[in-house]
């Protein structure tokens, strides 16, 4: 049997519970020092952790790193850039010395039959999540031992992150070590994905670097350099879904940004070459690939996995309202699901919000689905997965359950959830031989 069936039958009949409650506790009061992130987890995010592993095949893992592969060589051709940056805003075509971005997301819809590359983000949440679940994770029968992330293997996760932020400070071209990092988001303390600040804290102040939360307003500019407070800032870790600094409370940060005083990042112009949703049009379109010299066996590639994607106009309404349940609708600029609609569920009151704004019409693919144990019987959720990346290689990948059009974290037994890559060579399985806690 082929591995992308094995793996669709384990995501349809292994019920093994992989985290352990305990275990997860013990890591978050372990990382933090304080008995209060639990707590402010489960009061806040009580969805946050599945308890259920998701399985893809070696095949799908290799997929998702083609894609990743090929749409690096496309942001990488000038011909490119040029086009991109061209029409972006003009924060966009400032370069900065170096850095690449932190925490590229590329998201994922994977199931027997198809793959696809749904978007891509730059400012990706949830890496220090999935590193603290995978310690809490348990093998519950020796079948599925061998998947369990090893602690060294979580460390080394840790280590690369840290890694990945001194090698953005060293494309800066600064001689001292990174000394100081701000964590800033929109009213941190109210995000939904605080306790992840916190963790990305405590992260860098054990490996030597001072690091502070909080939102623009806290900063200033001086003489060069970004203060808060009595500290300079060398490196900003941007949380923000103001990708190009627009809003008048982040002057600072974008004056700062335009003079270099301290490594932004992710910054607007990663943000405008692969997070813009108007890229997925440019990805899928053979034509113009072909004129900036695309190799046709990346096309290929590029075609085969990304669903194809159009802009939705006025001139194309009557085709599309047709077409529509075969689609996704997403705005060109938004992000986190917001106004986000599959095309099946839409009114015609929201069908005109739609062409009055900008928006992408993506072909649908039809996410994963995990089955999972409930209270009364099991139930089938849906899954995506996300490619924590950083200069094109992939950190770790995780995967997300939920009900509903898309990812939103309030479903129960849902959340962020482990993922097992079978080997080449899985073939068909007999969970009976495995134990109980493999069924229902």
């Amino acid at each position: 049997m082929p591995t992308t069936a094995a793996a669709d039958q384990l995501n349809s009949e292994c019920f093994c519970i992989s985290l352990n409650q305990q275990a997860l506790q013990q890591a978050l009061e372990s990382e933090i020092s304080q008995h209060e992130l639990s707590a402010l987890i489960q009061q806040r995010c009580p969805h946050l952790f599945a308890e259920h592993p998701v399985f893809i095949s070696h095949r799908q893992a290799q997929r998702m790193r083609d894609t990743i592969d090929a749409i690096e060589a496309v942001v990488a051709l000038p011909a490119y850039r040029n086009f991109v940056l061209a029409t972006a805003p003009d924060i966009a075509r400032h370069t900065p010395p170096g850095q690449r971005g932190v925490f590229f997301g590329y998201d994922f819809h994977v199931n027997e039959q198809h793959s696809g590359l749904i978007e891509v983000n730059t400012n990706a949440g949830g890496a220090m999540l999935n590193a603290i679940l995978a310690r809490a994770q348990r093998a519950c029968c020796a079948e599925i031992e061998m998947y369990v992330p090893s602690r060294s293997s979580v460390d080394a996760f840790e280590t690369r992150i840290i890694d990945m932020f001194q090698q953005e400070w060293a494309l800066c071209h600064r001689q001292r070590p990174l000394a100081s990092v701000a964590i800033i988001d929109e009213n941190p303390e109210q995000q939904y994905l605080y306790p992840e600040f916190l963790l990305f804290q405590q992260l860098f102040e054990r490996h030597g670097i001072h690091a502070v939360i909080a939102g623009p307003a806290a900063f200033r500019l001086e003489n060069g350099q970004l203060w808060y407070g009595e500290t300079p800032i060398d490196l900003v870790y941007n949380r923000l879904t103001d990708f190009y600094l627009e809003q008048p409370e982040h002057q600072v940060l974008r004056d700062a940004y335009l003079c270099d005083a301290m490594a932004l990042t992710p910054h607007p112009q990663t943000h405008a070459l692969y997070a813009d949703k108007r890229n997925l049009i440019l990805w899928t379109d053979r034509q113009q690939l072909s004129a900036w010299g695309v190799a046709p066996a990346i096309q290929d590639i590029l075609c085969d996995n990304i669903p194809r994607t159009e802009l939705v106009t006025t001139g194309q309404s009557e085709r599309l309202w047709k077409a529509r349940r075969g689609l996704f609708f997403k705005p060109a600029a938004g992000f986190g699901s917001r106004a986000a609609y599959r095309g099946d569920k839409i009114t015609q009151r929201v069908w005109q919000e739609i062409l009055a704004g900008q928006y992408i019409a993506q072909a649908l693919v039809k996410p994963g689905e995990r089955m999972i144990a409930g209270t009364d019987a099991a139930q089938a959720l849906k899954f995506d997965l996300r490619d924590y990346v950083y200069e094109g290689q992939v950190l770790w990948t995780a995967a997300r359950l939920y009900q509903g059009q898309t990812t939103n974290f309030r479903t129960p037994g849902g959340g962020f959830a482990p993922v097992y890559v079978l080997p080449p060579d899985a073939g068909t399985l007999d969970l009976r031989s495995m134990d109980a806690c493999c069924h229902p």
